[in-house]
């Protein structure tokens, strides 16, 4: 079987670069907010172009906290897109904030600005554009709109380590942007984590108050503000620093391969697009079928796995059906039309041309 992913040949091209990462925190004694974490989150915010990163527990964290970090809270809407890993959607709905869905550009999945500049309300705080599968949103239409409705911009870069648009990282134009490091994104751990990034010194250090109990280094176990418990751990800190010395090399796999497949696919399937001024990263090789369950019925019998990222938009999902009713169409299309191929840093060439081969069959 050809899988989606194989975060176990990843692990094998640097087992004994992580393996020496690991035995070193393991020996140092300190597991939680220390060396490790620290000297991460320096080299990613130089990486992404930025003045400070903060490590979390995790990527819904980190929205969570960047939305509390800018005063987001109850009786606020925040704007995003229903086509997204329900985490976007989550992490406001933990501010006790309001989620206002709009649709999404069909060629690029990302939040339409046409949508954003109708949505917006009095109530209206703050905008999170998910660069979805790798590519980045509109950031040049979506900017402008934000601010002068006097939003905050917190970008979602959960699924797009190291993707520009005009040639700047993404993660370094919002207000905040936030990272997921779980282990399937193109930089992942070996367990779960997140980072909140920017260049706003008040913002970020709002942030790394709220991710430990509002407590100050020099004045531990005594509250600032009302903060929460999601912390970075030495662990996987030490493993993040070992795999982003490799990122930039393995995105630029990422990206022959997706020019293979765009060379080897049948036109019977639509292919991604990368927008001029864009750089996409290929998180994901996402595909659209009228036929998609079928395609993917065949593909599994070929012995090639497949996925679907996502299979029902988060306005449709039961947690979040209360909300005002709202229709959007290239979204709902999306979802009974994608289909997520093969993508990884150890696929072969080869093993694209048999998917190709298959979908032409």
């Amino acid at each position: 079987m050809i899988p989606v992913v194989d975060l176990r040949a990843e692990y094998g091209l640097v087992q004994a670069d992580i393996d020496a990462a690991v035995q070193r925190v393991l020996e140092s004694g300190w597991y939680i907010l220390g060396k490790e974490v620290a000297a991460f989150e320096e080299e990613f915010a130089a990486w992404c172009g930025v003045s400070g990163a903060v490590g979390v527990g995790n990527g819904t964290d980190a929205l969570h906290i960047a939305l509390r970090a800018c005063g987001i809270g109850p009786g606020d809407e925040v704007i995003t897109v229903a086509h997204t890993a329900v985490a976007t959607a989550a992490a406001i709905a933990l501010t006790g904030a309001t989620p206002v869905f709009v649709d999404i550009d069909p060629a690029t999945y990302t939040l339409d600005p046409a949508g954003l500049a109708e949505a917006i309300t009095p109530r209206t705080k703050a905008v999170i554009p998910v660069h979805l599968y790798g590519h980045p949103a509109d950031l040049g239409a979506i900017l402008p709109i934000a601010r002068k409705a006097g939003l905050r911009v917190i970008e979602d870069c959960a699924q797009a380590h190291g993707a520009e648009w005009q040639g700047q990282k993404v993660g370094s134009v919002g207000d905040l942007a936030c990272f997921s490091f779980y282990p399937t994104k193109n930089l992942g751990a070996l367990g779960d984590g997140g980072a909140v990034v920017g260049n706003d010194p008040a913002l970020l250090e709002r942030v790394r108050l709220l991710r430990e109990y509002g407590w100050k280094p020099e004045n531990r176990y005594v509250s600032e503000i009302e903060g929460m418990n999601s912390r970075l751990d030495e662990m996987q800190a030490a493993i993040l620093r070992v795999k982003l010395a490799h990122l930039d090399g393995w995105n630029e796999h990422r990206r022959r391969l997706a020019a293979v497949y765009a060379a080897h696919l049948p036109d019977s399937v639509v292919k991604p697009v990368e927008r001029p001024g864009y750089r996409h990263v290929y998180h994901l090789y996402v595909v659209r079928s009228d036929n998609r369950d079928g395609l993917q019925k065949k593909l599994r019998a070929a012995g090639i796995a497949s996925g679907i990222h996502y299979p029902v938009p988060v306005h449709q999902q039961a947690a979040y059906r209360h909300l005002s009713p709202v229709s959007l169409p290239a979204t709902e299309q999306a979802a009974a039309e994608i289909l997520s191929l093969p993508m990884h840093s150890t696929l072969t060439e080869a093993q694209i041309e048999r998917v190709c081969a298959a979908i032409a069959a």
